[in-house]
């Protein structure tokens, strides 16, 4: 059973209120010693004052009296005397208690108030770290804290803080540059080598050896690019996303089912659409290829003959299932990593760089959503991509 949440300030409201009530209680008990030594004792003070003797260690004055004897008369002074000064002892006892408790009691509700108010005072830079940490972005590290106050433990910790995020968006300035070398770079030469190998198998006297090779070149080729290709839309979505328009979700999909149509016929896959209008807030581009990703990879894993379902809903907002071989319960998971297939026959397709789920999920964290798969009832695999509602209004 998971234990209350409770909030460090109401825990050191909690630890000022019952160190006060503590040091209150102690007090009251000294006060309460202090005046009950110091109050006479009731038969020794009758006898005294009656008698108009004066007992050793006395401080109060006892007027003379004239020395009488213990006659009835005077013992029933004595006896009605002490039990006057029993009674006002007591409740002068009475009142001491009763008004210290009830000082106390409103003292503490006193030191719970400004506990409470001391409290929030001293944790209010940590409520301002917390809130820029949960405003950060990957594409948007600009915020800073800039704590002003004592050079304290918190001011220390937000100036950490905020030599970190400086860090980070350095490193993050890095990242993009880096990829955006990497798509020149890596293509460029990629793209000369197809063009030399087309021109190769283009010569009229080129040998069958040779046109054997250049083809499986072509396909080697081939997966490098689409492998690039996959690892910088992979980098370009960890980054998070610098803007957001409506998309509408439903157009994104009938445009991908129309341009993987001829590849779902070739394979004999029967492709059943279940569509409503849906709008999301994101980028449309990182969406088409989330879309592309899932109805390819449904495509791709399937037996021939077989089906893909494309359904688009409230929540979770887009599901596509397949039919196919039967994926394992506990390895269903590991299709979003990077370069993990779930069989041989997946190992075995040269075409594809076993990115694309890795793409599919990075994709929908980018948009504060989330992917899930499990295993279909029949095999094949179930995808549901969950994605936050976009606050604009849908139109056809």
């Amino acid at each position: 059973m998971r234990r209350p949440r409770l909030s460090v300030r109401n825990r050191l409201t909690a630890m000022y209120g019952g160190l006060f009530l503590l040091a209150g209680l102690v007090l009251l008990l000294i006060n309460y010693a202090l005046v009950n030594g110091s109050l006479p004792d009731a038969a020794q003070f009758a006898t005294t004052a009656v008698q108009g003797t004066r007992a050793e260690g006395l401080s109060y004055p006892v007027t003379p009296a004239i020395p009488v004897e213990r006659t009835p008369s005077s013992l029933k002074i004595v006896a009605a005397t002490q039990t006057a000064l029993t009674d006002y002892r007591s409740a002068t006892l009475s009142t001491l208690l009763v008004g210290s408790a009830v000082a106390l009691l409103i003292a503490a509700a006193l030191a719970v108030f400004f506990g409470w108010v001391m409290a929030s005072r001293t944790l209010r830079p940590l409520h301002t770290i917390t809130s820029t940490a949960r405003k950060l972005e990957a594409g948007r590290l600009d915020r800073r804290i800039n704590l002003d106050g004592p050079e304290d433990e918190l001011k220390e910790l937000a100036d950490t803080f905020d030599g970190m995020l400086d860090r980070l968006g350095e490193s993050f300035d890095s990242q993009k540059r880096f990829v955006a070398n990497a798509s020149h770079e890596l293509r460029t030469p990629l793209a000369v080598q197809r063009t030399l190998i087309e021109v190769a198998l283009a010569d009229p006297e080129a040998g069958p050896g040779l046109r054997k090779l250049g083809e499986h070149l072509l396909l080697t080729n081939e997966r490098s690019e689409r492998m690039i290709e996959g690892l910088l839309v992979l980098a370009r979505s960890d980054r998070g996303l610098p803007s957001r328009s409506p998309v509408r979700l439903d157009k994104v999909v009938r445009t991908v089912l129309t341009a993987t149509a001829a590849q779902a016929e070739e394979a004999g896959i029967v492709v059943e659409p279940n569509l409503r209008a849906r709008t999301v807030a994101g980028d449309p581009v990182l969406l088409e290829r989330l879309v592309t990703n899932l109805v390819v990879n449904a495509i791709t894993y399937n037996t021939r003959g077989g089906w893909v379902h494309v359904e688009i809903s409230g929540d979770p907002a887009l599901t596509v299932r397949n039919s196919g071989p039967v994926v394992p319960a506990d390895a269903a998971a590991t299709v979003f990593e990077p370069f993990r297939r779930l069989s041989t026959e997946r190992t075995g397709n040269s075409r594809n760089a076993g990115l694309g789920l890795s793409i599919v999920r990075s994709v929908a964290l980018a948009h504060d959503g989330e992917a899930a798969a499990r295993p279909g009832p029949r095999g094949g695999l179930v995808v549901e991509i969950r994605l936050p509602p976009s606050g604009y209004s849908t139109h056809s």
